[in-house]
């Protein structure tokens, strides 16, 4: 399916890129769409398209030898899905998963490259896109390392909450990936949030009702 002119400018590494030039690199791309848990590309796959992320929410994750799964990052439209393999070359090192109906935008490998030696500004955005994905990985592992579970949840639960309620709705086995522990250490801990009164757990649905001491509570817990 041809890509939407509107929407192709929403694309990161197209931003240094004039409204004509975008245009002009718009039949290098091809739209995909996906169903909810069906999988983009899988980790140890060959990497033959960059995939950007138009609407929906992809989890991207990792899997160990014994299928334990943690997840790296729950991404949003507009987000970059696979440019470290893409750009290192070698197979995926991450699987990709749809968490709800999801479009993709992609642009083959070689399309890609051509692209770059036409449009060498596009490596200015590279670049900045490439150096934040850094710094939450960087962000990842410290969390990973240094924060108590409970800050873990904490911070899982500010980031995906807005406005008093769930930007994605995450089951607490996602939570769990994310934070790198167990489904009932994650139960623990929101039955402790809730206890001191920073969350409240409707059926399915958690709601922050005191952001400032949760966010007190993730700063203690280091």
């Amino acid at each position: 399916m041809a890509v939407d002119s509107a929407l192709l400018k929403d694309v990161p590494y197209l931003s240094e890129l004039t409204a004509q030039a975008q245009e002009a690199v718009k039949p290098l791309f091809f739209e995909r769409s996906l169903r909810r848990s069906e999988l983009a590309f899988m980790e140890g796959e060959p990497a033959d398209a960059l995939y950007v992320l138009m609407n929906g929410v992809v989890k991207v994750f990792k899997t160990s030898s014994n299928g334990k799964e943690q997840i790296i990052s729950i991404s949003t439209p507009h987000e970059v899905l696979n440019d470290t393999s893409i750009f290192g070359g070698g197979p995926n090192p991450v699987s990709a998963q749809a968490m709800s109906p999801v479009v993709l935008y992609g642009i083959k490998k070689d399309k890609l490259e051509e692209l770059l030696r036409q449009h060498p500004q596009m490596s200015l955005s590279i670049i900045k896109l490439l150096s934040e994905r850094s710094l939450k990985l960087l962000s990842l592992i410290e969390d990973l390392s240094f924060k108590h579970v409970i800050g873990r949840v904490g911070k899982i639960l500010l980031e995906h909450t807005a406005d008093g309620g769930a930007k994605q709705r995450l089951t607490q086995q996602e939570m769990a990936a994310i934070a790198g522990t167990a489904r009932e250490v994650v139960a623990r801990s929101l039955k402790t949030l809730e206890e001191r009164g920073v969350v409240k757990i409707d059926r399915h649905r958690i709601l922050i009702t005191d952001k400032s001491a949760l966010e007190e509570i993730i700063m203690e817990s280091t």
